[in-house]
């Protein structure tokens, strides 16, 4: 598996990343309701000074 694969338990479940909350409803690992299901997220860049310099750098838009 990726890093950035969707976490599958096995049991035909995608499992989210504890303690990490989503809101943005059209990345292909949001899970549906507020979590992340990559299995890692990567946050960037370096050079940031405040939150509103980061960006998820897992992010990748859902399929269509």
């Amino acid at each position: 598996m990726s890093d950035f694969e969707k976490r599958d338990c096995g049991c035909g479940e995608t499992r989210h990343i504890q303690g990490i909350s989503c809101d943005v409803r059209n990345c292909t690992y949001h899970d549906g309701q507020h979590y992340c299901t990559a299995g890692q997220i990567s946050v960037g860049p370096a050079h940031a000074e405040n939150s509103g310099d980061t960006a998820c750098v897992t992010f990748r838009p859902k399929a269509d």
